[in-house]
């Protein structure tokens, strides 16, 4: 991700659908955002809806984006980040989870997605195997 469209916060969570939460996997910034840590989607309504229910990326361009779904705004902003692109990791029409790739405002565009989308094949075996071991 970092070589072709640029990061400097990337985050992958899986979905948990019995308990319609979000389960971070990895982490670029364990720190601030510590593997294991969970949101019981915390985030807009619609993003819900387009990413894990539809399966559609989202483009947040800007601060006023990543304000308007994320509860952790003030943390991401302090991180550098003011753009994100949000692609949901699907197989066999089942979202198995979600790539968060987060940089400085105005780096992302509708190119930038269809990047990252061709990307999110990468993870299916990686949270395949993360489901297996938690069954």
């Amino acid at each position: 991700m970092r070589d072709t469209i640029g990061v400097r916060l990337f985050t992958v969570l899986a979905w948990v659908p019995e308990r319609q939460a979000l389960r971070r996997v990895h982490s670029s910034h364990p720190e601030q955002y510590p593997v294991g840590g969970e949101k019981t989607v915390e985030v807009a309504a619609g993003w819900l809806a387009k990413c894990i229910t539809r399966q559609e990326p989202y483009l947040g361009p800007d601060r006023a984006a990543v304000r308007e779904i994320f509860a952790d705004h003030e943390l991401i902003e302090g991180l550098g980040c003011g753009a994100v692109i949000n692609v949901p990791v699907v197989v066999d029409g089942r979202t198995l989870g979600v790539l968060n790739i987060l940089d400085a405002e105005g780096n992302y565009d509708e190119d930038s997605v269809v990047v990252a989308e061709s990307l999110a094949p990468l993870a299916v075996s990686a949270l395949l195997d993360l489901e297996k071991e938690n069954r």
